[in-house]
């Protein structure tokens, strides 16, 4: 029996993948690393902690790695988070998970600040519950600590009674470190066989398409417990 949604935020409720990327291509640039824009997009999901080691040696990592991951949020604020738009969907399909009785969480990478912006751009500030982020784990994604922190905050809620709802390979990783089911979109832009992979049981083109499908999907488990 399925008692709680837990969705990531980036790629998943808002529209905001290629713009993360763009700021980690610019910060690497900052600091005289040249990286490929596909190559850091691939890695959009992680936090800082998990990204930064792909790009730097640990030589860079302990000489200019908590500078640039620092210049990074900077930046992301200043140049790009204005430009977050909503995904298709994103406010009804929480509120549709609400009105069925789940409770309703966010487990983000992001920073706390950066999650309340968020919510008020996806318009689902009055629907959520409970909310993690960066600040609440001690490793992002592909760990699982964000998802644990989730679940600690919800009433009642095991990992098998929750379901997460993600857009990158990182999401079901971790989720699936707890025994906890998956739900894919793919409005983050990752490849469908790498989300497939990575351990979801379902994917769906974006929140819409998740929407319209709902009584078949791993979300309409409560009605039918």
């Amino acid at each position: 029996m399925i008692k709680a949604a837990i969705f990531d935020i980036d790629g998943t409720l808002i529209d905001s993948v290629d713009l993360h990327a763009h700021a980690w291509q610019e910060a690497f640039a900052k600091f005289g690393k040249k990286v490929g824009f596909e190559d850091v997009r691939s890695q959009i999901g992680k936090g800082g902690d998990q990204l930064l080691p792909v790009f730097l040696s640990e030589e860079e990592q302990r000489r200019f790695g908590k500078e640039l991951d620092k210049f990074r949020g900077e930046l992301w604020k200043a140049k790009y988070m204005s430009r977050v738009k909503p995904l298709p969907g994103a406010r009804q399909l929480v509120w549709r998970a609400r009105e069925e009785g789940l409770q309703v969480a966010l487990a983000s990478s992001a920073k706390a600040d950066e999650v309340e912006f968020y919510k008020r751009v996806a318009h689902i500030a009055d629907l959520v519950e409970e909310q993690t982020s960066a600040d609440d784990a001690d490793r992002s994604k592909l760990h699982p600590d964000i998802f644990e922190a989730a679940l600690a905050r919800l009433k009642n809620v095991d990992a098998r009674e929750a379901v997460t709802i993600g857009d990158s390979p990182y999401d079901a990783i971790a989720a699936g470190k707890l025994k906890m089911a998956s739900i894919g979109v793919l409005s983050g832009g990752f490849p469908e066989a790498e989300l497939w992979k990575a351990g979801y049981s379902e994917i769906y083109r974006d929140c819409e398409d998740l929407l319209e499908r709902y009584d078949e999907s791993l979300l309409a488990r409560k009605r039918a417990a």
